[in-house]
């Protein structure tokens, strides 16, 4: 043994090591003697001397007398290159929330804008502020919640959940109002302010036009499981799109109203809704009635639609000259996910779709790590027929999760046929942190056009390059050959530097290279109108202060003193309807967010919105789809998701915005 040890120093090295460890651990496990008796337990007591300094509590500085309340001030600064022009915009953004202990909870949101056009050396100041107050009660169950500023047009939430059809928001400047009593079902709003439309490229104003809008509705329960609701708006012009991708207020003058009956069950629900609009383009009417009815591990959805030609909701057009019937029915349970719908469209003055469309979509959960499945979409008419099919397979692994997908459609002809395989792959990460990819390469036509060869690379993600700097966004990158190309790249990078507990600095790298309809869509009733956005590039800073106060106010929705955590996620378009965020899909944003239906928040430019400080335990988060891109929508079943918040942990809470397929 001594030679083997002598020959071999690491070997000894390790024995001699081992001795020492054996010594010294007997003599610990030997029981102390004083005079070879056992000597008493003493406490061992750590000299307070020669322990390192705690890190400051960031929470000390925070000043826990009165209600809750905050401010959030950002001083903005970006330059932007869109369509052929460039300028410089400069912002101030302030808001915040305060609870009071009579009138509610107050948020607010605004911006000041000066922009600075090089090309024609304009400058124009702009801006936007919407005041919220919610959570307002009064004697008899009321609740209310009012808003002063700029703001979308609100209908009754039993004309909000539409299925087949759906009801755009108006922009406006002014006041509004919603009253519901508690208990009785009924709900009292109202709204009237100038018309207009957001604008600027990273700081968001609002521009004015020259006519008014005005919009009131109301629900009751008239009878028991029975529900009624009316709406009416009135506006003084007509949005149409301008040539540089904004939108503008034509001078015409519109009106349009909404009435609704709704029955319900635990099982069955239907509900009638009539429509008519008059104007200087012309009067229309329409209805359309839709019934759902839940039978275990299936539901079906049904319904009967006549919508005359020009028919409008304000100032915004719907589907129309359309008369028909729908059937859907849907199937889960255990592994097996799967719909199928059916459409009898006719045209009312006989010059715009007429015929059938049907679609087929199935998912099978193979396993616990994969899932398959596909779709079948088709589209016939007397002109032509066409379809789109979609494949995909989706594995859980050590690597993150993958999904790959195949896209087809054919229009009827050589020139109208498009392919595109993606893979999407989501990386394991750990907690507060992400990172996902897409690749997909296809050959796409629009618009009757000959077809383009398309290959597209996206990432998106989040990370902390250190305690307090962090880096997030997306970005995407798109090279194509033939008569349609399109190249460029799609970029929202956004660094975050924490310089002290309350400031902070955020750098943001922007380019968007215009948006387009998919050639994969093949729903004849969705809107004709698309407005597509010229390619843009900006850079963006920002210099942020964020100061919370109140013993309760630095605790939403709990006790005071209580523990807390962040409720944050992202707004985006669901493309492949699977509920997460690809690489490849795109950010909603300017739209509200929800917590309690009391704090309010609107998503920036990647869809991203956050809520800090939220105490330990069950919260509701709603989406407003205030500003959501025609034809996507949130429907009633995920805009509103209940979280469960975590002691100092993030809840993240995500929002798919759906279009028919």
């Amino acid at each position: 043994m001594t030679a083997t040890l002598a020959r071999h120093p690491l070997a000894w090295a390790i024995g001699l090591c081992a001795v020492l460890v054996g010594q010294a651990s007997a003599q610990a496990d030997a029981p102390a003697t004083v005079d070879g008796e056992p000597a008493p337990y003493q406490d061992r007591v750590i000299d307070a001397g020669s322990l390192q300094e705690l890190p400051p509590d960031e929470d000390a500085a925070v000043d826990t007398s009165g209600l809750p309340r905050s401010i959030d001030v950002q001083l903005l600064l970006s330059r932007t290159d869109r369509g052929g022009e460039s300028f410089n915009e400069q912002g101030l953004a302030l808001g915040g929330f305060w609870e009071t202990t009579d009138l509610g909870a107050f948020s607010l949101d605004a911006t000041l804008l000066h922009s600075d056009r090089q090309r024609t050396g304009d400058q124009a100041w702009g801006g936007n502020a919407t005041l919220w107050q919610r959570g307002l009660y009064l004697d008899g169950g009321w609740r209310g919640d009012n808003g002063l500023g700029v703001q979308n047009t609100a209908l009754p939430s039993l004309l909000r959940d539409q299925y087949r059809f759906i009801l755009p928001s108006v922009p406006f400047a002014g006041a509004s109002t919603d009253w519901r009593r508690e208990g009785s079902g009924l709900q009292l709003m109202g709204g009237y302010g100038r018309g207009g439309v957001f604008d600027g490229a990273r700081v968001v104003g609002f521009d004015l036009a020259d006519g008014n809008v005005g919009t009131a509705g109301m629900q009751w329960q008239w009878a028991p499981q029975w529900t009624g609701a009316l709406a009416a708006m009135s506006t003084d012009g007509r949005l149409i799109p301008a040539g540089d991708g904004g939108v503008l207020l034509d001078d015409r003058q519109t009106s349009a109203l909404l009435a609704a009956t709704g029955w319900r069950n635990a099982r069955n629900a239907a509900t009638l809704t009539l429509q008519s609009s008059t104007g200087d383009l012309g009067d229309a009417t329409g209805g359309w009635l839709d019934a759902t009815a839940d039978r275990g591990r299936f539901s079906h959805r049904y319904g009967l639609f006549r919508l005359d030609p020009g028919l409008a909701w304000g100032a915004l057009p719907i589907a129309n000259d359309a008369q028909g019937a729908y059937y859907r029915i849907g199937y889960s349970y255990a592994r097996w996910t799967w719909n199928v719908g059916l459409d009898s469209i006719d045209s009312v003055s006989g010059n715009s779709f007429e015929g059938s469309y049907a679609n087929v979509f199935a998912r099978y959960q193979a396993s616990t790590r994969t899932g398959l499945g596909g779709g079948l979409y088709v589209r016939e008419s007397a002109a032509s027929t066409a379809y789109s099919t979609q494949l995909f397979v989706e594995r859980g692994h050590r690597w993150g999760q993958t999904r790959l997908q195949l896209d087809q459609v054919d229009n009827g002809g050589a020139s109208n046929n498009s392919w595109e395989a993606k893979i999407d792959h989501a990386l394991p990460m750990r907690q507060g942190t992400r990172l996902s990819f897409s690749l997909g390469y296809g050959s796409l036509s629009y618009d009757g056009e000959p077809a383009t060869d398309t290959t597209s690379v996206a990432a998106i993600g989040g990370f902390n390059l250190g305690d307090r700097v962090s880096l997030d966004g997306s970005a995407r990158y798109s090279d194509a050959s033939g008569p349609d190309a399109f190249r460029g790249t799609d970029l929202n990078l956004n660094l975050s530097w924490q310089l002290s507990r309350d400031w902070s600095v955020v750098g943001s790298l922007y380019e968007n290279r215009g948006t387009r309809r998919s050639p994969f869509i093949l729903d004849p009733l969705a809107p004709d109108d698309f407005i597509e956005i010229p390619r843009d590039r900006s850079l963006f800073v920002s210099l942020r202060y964020q100061r919370r106060a109140g013993t309760v106010g630095a605790v939403l929705g709990g006790a005071p003193g209580g523990a807390v955590g962040t409720v944050a996620g992202h707004l985006f378009l669901d493309e492949n309807a699977d509920g997460q965020r690809a690489a490849s899909e795109q950010p909603a944003a300017n739209v509200t967010v929800l917590l309690d239906g009391r704090y309010s928040v609107r998503t920036d430019s990647d869809g991203y919105y956050e809520f800090t400080r939220v105490s330990v335990g069950k919260h509701v988060v709603t989406v407003i789809p205030d500003n959501l891109p025609l034809p996507w929508f949130i429907d009633e079943v995920t805009d509103r998701r209940t979280v469960d918040v975590a002691v100092r942990e993030t809840q993240r809470v995500d929002f798919g915005a759906r279009r028919q397929r």
